[in-house]
């Protein structure tokens, strides 16, 4: 190795910078399936952090809607009710789940139908600027809360 890349390697492990593999896996990623026509739908999936600091959810993209958000469902005035936040926190160590009637993903306006057995891209990104592509299969989801239901 000569002394420019040894010293390179030196000050790339000495600044702090994150290690190359992440602390974060996916498991279980799936899209609603929902009927033709209907323009919106919900991600769910297990986010799992392997690594000693939390970590945050800040946004997700997909190519099959023109907005995704991250939304929860929270108790208010004695209803469950929907509402779109601005992270989802992943504890070190420790797993947050994204499902019906919890933290999830919500793509409004869709761009083409989604069909059972079709494979959705979703790019999550985080709040140290890490962004991790996921393959959701799209699927029927549990009869949970219906995710098109915005109202108050």
């Amino acid at each position: 190795m000569n002394r420019v890349t040894l010293f390179v390697a030196l000050i790339t492990c000495l600044s702090g910078f994150p290690a190359l593999a992440s602390t974060l896996e996916v498991h279980a990623p799936v899209v609603r399936m929902v009927p033709p026509g209907q323009m919106v739908s919900a991600a769910f999936l297990n986010l799992h952090n392997s690594g000693p600091r939390p970590r945050s959810l800040i946004a997700a993209h997909s190519d099959v809607a023109d907005a995704v958000e991250l939304h929860n469902h929270i108790m208010e005035e004695g209803m469950m009710k929907m509402r779109r936040v601005d992270a989802i926190p992943v504890p070190s160590y420790g797993e947050v789940a994204l499902k019906p009637s919890g933290f999830h993903i919500m793509l409004i306006g869709l761009t083409r139908n989604l069909k059972p057995g079709d494979q959705v891209t979703i790019e999550l990104e985080f709040a140290d600027s890490e962004r991790l592509p996921v393959i959701a299969v799209v699927k029927m989801v549990g009869s949970e809360k219906d995710h098109s239901d915005h109202s108050e």
